[in-house]
């Protein structure tokens, strides 16, 4: 899903600050039927429930690397979620769509790619046998700045 949202990176960076939302409908695994499955009444609902979102809470560098503490808004219910994600300055990703002023080279951008595990009831309304309770996500999003 497309991320969209605000991040204010701050000195120390620990001080920085998130609000960052995905729309359920745009759900894309690269198999419509498994997208339509996940955006439909039994999974996301992405017609009753438009949008996941997350607000970090707590950001702290551990000798294993980057993690952050926040709430997960999903379904109208918020979950505690804590997650590992590491920062890759001046990356880029096949799929960034950059605005007409950022150069494709441009240094400041930021790539966060983060390790997320959330409880499928989160977003079930039905048990699923062969789901795990478990579910692991992977997602990376750029940051660009605004100029």
């Amino acid at each position: 899903m497309p991320v969209a949202g605000r991040v204010i990176i701050a000195e120390p960076i620990e001080d920085s600050t998130a609000c960052l939302a995905a729309r359920t409908s745009a759900v894309s695994t690269g198999s419509p039927a498994l997208d339509r499955l996940l955006a439909g009444p039994r999974f996301l609902d992405a017609a009753a429930f438009p949008e996941i979102s997350f607000r970090p809470e707590l950001l702290a560098w551990v000798p294993a690397g980057w993690r952050v503490a926040g709430r997960l808004r999903v379904k109208d219910a918020e979950h505690e979620l804590a997650c590992q994600f590491d920062l890759h300055p001046g990356d880029t990703r096949p799929d960034d769509v950059l605005p007409d002023h950022v150069p494709p080279d441009d240094v400041r951008r930021i790539v966060i790619a983060s390790n997320w595990v959330i409880d499928s009831r989160w977003v079930i309304s039905h048990w699923v046998p062969a789901l795990s309770r478990n579910v692991v996500m992977t997602c990376s999003f750029s940051l660009i700045p605004e100029i």
